[in-house]
């Protein structure tokens, strides 16, 4: 199975509204889920998470309701799942540090999702007054990433 396969699953996921659709294709299972927020209205983003079939551990306990605040910052949440990046390789600099100033458009980090590199841009101009992610670490769909203060 190639990502063009994964993609078409993914835009007929969108198109006919499914809450979820698997496909098994010589031996091997894609499952693709959408958030339960996203069934029943049209997701401008494509609003799809790609789910393993296997059996995982259950470590993604919610923390609903437990959340810090930042104010009247504005939230930069993971479009998808995959792992953070704070930079484009390895040994370079970040895209951003706390206290810097960033306009809309601009790349703040990298979601790696199943070898694809996406990039993760702001969508206001502002302060990042918080980065809330490890780099290299995985996040989540909706997991939150940035705190900027709009300026």
């Amino acid at each position: 199975m190639d990502i063009d396969n994964i993609r078409k699953l993914a835009d007929l996921a969108i198109e006919k509204n499914l809450a979820e659709i698997e496909l098994e294709q010589h031996g091997v299972t894609v499952r693709i889920r959408r958030p339960e927020a996203q069934v029943g209205m049209v997701a401008a983003t494509g609003g799809l998470v790609a789910a393993p079939v296997a059996p995982t551990e259950s470590g993604a306990e919610s923390a609903a309701g437990t959340e810090p605040s930042y104010g009247d910052a504005h939230v930069i949440k993971s479009p998808m799942v995959g792992t953070f990046y704070t930079s484009p390789e390895p040994a370079a600099d970040a895209f951003v540090q706390v206290g810097d100033q960033v306009t809309s458009g601009q790349t703040l980090c990298i979601v790696e999702a199943m070898k694809l590199m996406n990039e993760i841009t702001a969508d206001v101009d502002g302060e990042v007054v918080a980065i809330l992610q490890e780099n290299g670490q995985p996040v989540e769909y909706g997991q939150e990433l940035f705190a900027i203060r709009a300026s």
